[in-house]
């Protein structure tokens, strides 16, 4: 009855997304729709999922979702025609290769249908079909493996780093920047050099045996005595989890720490076992207990340490706003601040200068603060796709930011609206388990000749997986990626490194800067990179220009170039500040 119940809302909701969805497909430029194709063969898969015998127009639905996936998909095939000079039949890939067409999209069915046997045998001896035999090192050692399990704020990670800190050589992997920086200050002012090393920045200490690091930047060469792995969880991330799941697989480490959510137990067991390693599971509850507050939120009802969760960037501005014109101080954080932002503004919430936080849900994963109440300003997030309500394990993850054991021995969570029956039942529901780790393409793919890299990591995605417990990763990123710099004629090598840059590929003004500087190096051949620019400082435009000055890092980082550090981190710090202005006096 309760399935029936979620599979009529979902029906529902996707019934009245058909035809928004339906006009912005027809307005849609080639470039960009590719983003659609795949949200619409994940609306297919969904409606695979349901019982539509008791839906009253089930069937039309899906032969209209299916019409419009035909539709995009033809539009990309005849893009590709012309930009290859081939001639393609849409009709005669589908009716061969329709089940790769639904689950990966008319390009890979595509790349699929005419690869040759020994592109195939290419494939399977670079890439073994368990993803473990990827990594003969870490294979011929004895590991050990700790699984430090359960809700948010309950010590798992403190718990690694005290090990961590024993070792003599050891490292932290963090999912984001700001945490590695945070276990990176920790370590050094306990007393245990540490260097640091992100995307965005390297900071070696003299006589440093310790390294805390985004777990992108692992560096699978290396071996250590004590590893700790944060946020584990995230291994089953369709864009990230690569980088956790290589981690674990890879690391040439005896004795490894997984922190992270519950719901990740069954998967990490399959594949430690996979593997040959000990484990030890050691769960975690909250000592500080959570209290669900029936009563909606009113506005006026502001506290000392609440925490306001929003999920978009403009709306946690505006409610920051409302509060700052009522005379309630708010420190502010969502996605798209600078790591050097959020501190600032964390200390000015722990301080109290700032009595309450307005935020994303990127405060559910982070530093730990003085909360005592979480309050859900909405209970539905655009996920990229669509917009959907709230998980039980991202609604945990946020509420268990709530308490603070010697501060608020209780931590407390309501919902503006109507939301309590909604939060009940996410806070109490067993999480759903992440059932597979995501894998990405290794750079053995560089080796493999007869196809443009574009095509063979398209034909990647849909090699087989042996193992159960695995699935691809989105690659949609690269892809556009590889399409925008395929006018360079770059080498596959170079290919590569620019494809990993950590940057924000859907944002314009940085693919802009991405190509001034593929010109410069590239075309030109210049020995050093043009420093980039910008105008007015509006809050927009300083958070774009900090990732400029980011792009600029890293692509010098990743090519050897000779580039002004000094001018980076005084430009960071300069761009923070004005930034964290701006938040401080509300002009947004």
């Amino acid at each position: 009855m309760k399935k029936n119940r979620k599979d009529n809302r979902e029906f529902k909701q996707l019934k009245e997304q058909l035809i928004g969805t339906r006009q912005v497909v027809k307005h849609t430029k080639i470039g960009n729709l590719w983003t659609h194709e795949s949200a619409v063969r994940k609306k297919l898969k969904q409606l695979s999922q349901m019982d539509g015998r008791s839906i009253k127009g089930f069937d039309n639905l899906v032969m209209d979702y299916r019409e419009l996936l035909d539709e995009i998909s033809q539009r990309l095939l005849a893009d590709y025609n012309e930009k290859n000079q081939t001639q393609f039949d849409f009709e005669e890939i589908i009716q061969e290769y329709e089940a790769e067409y639904l689950s990966s999209g008319i390009l890979t069915a595509l790349v699929s249908s005419h690869i040759p046997s020994l592109m195939a045998e290419a494939f399977q001896t670079h890439f073994p079909h368990n993803p473990k035999d990827e990594y003969p090192e870490a294979r011929a050692l004895k590991r050990k493996i700790y699984l430090h399990l359960g809700q948010t704020n309950t010590g798992k990670t403190y718990q690694a780093i005290q090990r961590l800190k024993q070792s003599t050589n050891g490292i932290y992997l963090a999912p984001l920047r700001i945490l590695a920086l945070e276990i990176f200050e920790r370590l050094n002012e306990e007393g245990v050099a540490c260097n640091l090393l992100t995307g965005e920045e390297e900071v070696i200490v003299e006589g440093a045996h310790h390294q805390s690091s985004t777990v992108e930047k692992l560096n699978l060469d290396r071996t250590y005595d004590v590893a700790v792995i944060d946020e584990i969880q995230m291994l089953g991330d369709s864009q990230r989890g690569a980088a956790w799941t290589r981690a674990l697989l890879g690391l040439r480490c005896p004795e490894i720490h997984l922190c992270g959510a519950l719901n990740s137990k069954d998967v990490l067991i399959e594949m430690i076992e996979d593997c040959g390693d000990e484990f030890e599971v050691i769960e975690y509850v909250r000592q500080v207990p959570l209290q669900l507050v029936k009563e909606p939120f009113k506005l006026s009802e502001a506290q000392v340490g609440d925490a306001f969760i929003l999920f978009s960037k403009r709306k946690v501005l505006e409610l920051a706003k409302f509060y700052r014109e009522n005379g309630i101080k708010a420190s502010v954080i969502y996605g798209d601040l600078p790591p050097e932002v959020r501190k600032m503004q964390y200390h000015d919430f722990i301080d109290q200068e700032n009595i309450i936080l307005v935020s994303t849900d990127a405060i559910g994963m982070g530093v730990n603060l003085p909360i005592r109440r979480i309050i859900f300003m909405s209970l539905q997030k655009f996920d990229g796709e669509e917009e959907r309500w709230l998980t039980s394990q991202e609604v945990k993850q946020i509420a268990g930011r709530a308490g603070r054991k010697g501060l608020y021995e209780v931590g407390y969570v309501c919902s503006y609206g109507r939301g309590y029956s909604f939060l009940k039942e996410k806070i109490e529901m067993e999480d759903d388990p992440i059932q597979e780790a995501v894998m990405g393409p290794s750079e053995a793919i560089l080796e493999i000749e007869g196809l443009p890299l574009k095509e063979k990591l398209a034909l990647w995605s849909t090699t087989a997986i042996d193992v159960e417990w695995y699935r691809k990763m989105d690659i949609r990123d690269y892809i556009l990626i590889l399409d925008k710099i395929r006018r360079y004629h770059l080498s596959e090598e170079d290919q590569w490194r620019l494809m990993k840059l950590p940057m924000d590929v859907h944002n314009e003004e940085v693919l802009s800067t991405l190509f001034i500087f593929i010109d410069s190096y590239f075309v030109r051949g210049e020995t050093e990179l043009p420093k980039p620019c910008h105008g007015e400082e509006s809050l927009r435009t300083l958070e774009t220009y900090y990732q400029k000055v980011n792009l600029y890092y890293s692509f010098c980082k990743n090519f050897d170039i000779p580039f002004d550090l000094d001018w980076v981190y005084d430009e960071r710090l300069r761009v923070s500040e004005r930034i964290n202005e701006l938040l401080v006096n509300g002009k947004y």
